[in-house]
């Protein structure tokens, strides 16, 4: 599987998070050119601040493989990783990750700051800007949106 091929799984899961009203930010992790686990962003939903795609999708991949490891993975998502899902990734030793757009506020793997260059016991191999556009354009439809939605109903737009 391509890293372009795994990058739409990965679009296709945030676009389910944009029909359940969620920031649109998908995950897939590969291994072995299979997905082993998708997952896509939950917070409104569950109202919980780290049901992110990729902490959901790290949590689905280490109950299939048995173990908290994830060796010979490959994570990819469609936003770049916060400070926490960059944390995630760090803990559970994924050798590669795989995002589509860079994210200035809050990018934790080359954005704001990049996570991986700190002295930890892990550094991830990183690839950014795949389908970035792509990416991209679903965030901005998704807040156009809501902005649009906020206005028509007098709410404050954020």
């Amino acid at each position: 599987m391509s890293d372009r091929e795994a990058m739409e799984y990965a679009l296709a899961e945030a676009g389910k998070a944009a029909q359940k009203g969620e920031t649109p930010v998908g995950a897939v992790m590969v291994r072995n050119g299979e997905i082993i686990a998708a997952a896509h962003n939950l917070r409104e939903t569950g109202k919980d601040a780290t049901a992110h795609a990729e902490l959901l999708c790290i949590r689905q991949a280490c109950r299939r493989l048995g173990g908290w490891r994830l060796p010979d993975c490959t994570l990819y998502v469609t936003l770049e990783p916060c400070p926490m899902c960059a944390g995630a990734i760090l803990n559970a030793r994924i050798p590669r990750v795989v995002f589509g757009a860079y994210d200035s506020r809050a990018g934790s793997f080359g954005s704001v700051v990049d996570l991986s260059f700190y002295p930890y016991n892990h550094r991830p191999q990183l690839l950014g800007g795949v389908l970035a556009a792509e990416s991209e354009a679903l965030l901005r439809t998704f807040f156009e949106t809501l902005r649009r939605e906020r206005r028509s109903d007098g709410s404050s737009v954020t």
